[in-house]
């Protein structure tokens, strides 16, 4: 089942990162009959308020893209917040899709929802087979309850909910508070500051030698349109792009690209989180969608909009 250009779209998340990409490819692509409700407006953990939304406004298609996330201090210091509010967001938003006859789902994941030994690259089916890693463990388990209750969903009703598993994201919008981002906007930061403020060095959490995979934000939003008109499979999908990098090559590129002329400090007090984390992309690029923006071209891009609006 694919989109129609009047089809009434609803992006819960539609202010942050992952939604706000998405929004802007569906306009892109002239979808433009578009509902966003700032968490201001509709708070996703109160089911009450969620089933009168949806009662009301009727979507057609819905990108699950809300989700309280965080880097690893974050994770490690409030795993009860990052369980609660991604495991009711979840469950609400489900449910009145499916109380509501939403066409389709489409549920937005993480990739750290698999094992901390898994074999790598991580394929789809490698869910479940393994120990999660601690440091954001609670935030996994929200994030897979949220996709095993698509696959129970469709299975048992028929609602036609898919679910997508990106790889860790950055872009446009996103989060670069040094207690609660990402590494990558982290970094993107901590150049840019060194480089202002005339710094000599810049501290790199861990041994610099744990390898990540980057998807640029508008390259998960440009997949998640293709696989909302494309895919209707049970099992979930993972989004990436097939590559990965250390840490300390990442903040070596992100060194380069905000022009700082100092050093490196590698803390090794600080955690290194999974060794490596790469997502097998196989299945993606079978239904005919590859990732396209190279990861020098998207730090540059983010670089350039984080000067502009920090």
């Amino acid at each position: 089942m694919a989109m129609e250009k009047n089809s009434l779209i609803y992006v819960p998340g539609g202010d942050g990162l992952v939604g706000s990409a998405i929004i802007r490819k569906l306009k892109e692509l002239d979808y433009n009959n578009i509902i966003v409700k700032p968490h201001k407006e509709l708070d996703l953990t109160q089911q009450i308020d969620v089933n009168d939304f949806f009662e009301s406004e009727k979507p057609d298609f819905v990108f699950l893209a809300a989700a309280k996330v965080g880097g690893i201090e974050a994770n490690r210091k409030n795993p009860a917040e990052f369980f609660y509010q991604n495991s009711m967001i979840a469950n609400n938003v489900i449910h009145a899709s499916y109380q509501n006859n939403v066409s389709k789902l489409l549920f937005l994941g993480s990739s750290c929802i698999y094992p901390k030994e898994s074999k790598q690259p991580i394929k789809e089916e490698y869910l479940l087979s393994g120990y999660l890693e601690e440091t954001n463990e609670a935030y996994a388990i929200a994030k897979i309850s949220g996709l095993k209750m698509c696959q129970y969903y469709k299975s048992q009703y028929g609602a036609n909910f898919i679910s997508a598993m990106p790889t860790n994201l950055y872009g446009i919008n996103d989060n670069f508070d040094l207690e609660s981002s990402h590494v990558l906007p982290a970094l993107i930061r901590k150049f840019h500051e060194a480089k202002i403020n005339d710094h000599c060095e810049v501290e790199i959490w861990g041994t610099g030698k744990p390898m990540r995979e980057f998807l640029h934000v508008d390259d998960l939003a440009d997949a998640s349109v293709f696989l909302m008109n494309n895919y209707n499979g049970l099992t979930h999908v993972n989004v990436g792009t097939g590559e990965d990098i250390s840490i300390k090559e990442l903040a070596l590129l992100i060194k380069d690209v905000t022009d700082f002329k100092g050093n490196l400090y590698l803390n090794t007090t600080k955690p290194d989180g999974m060794f490596r984390k790469l997502l097998d992309v196989s299945k993606l690029d079978g239904l005919g969608w590859k990732s396209r923006i190279s990861l020098r071209q998207g730090i540059s891009e983010t670089y350039k909009w984080y000067v502009e609006n920090r």
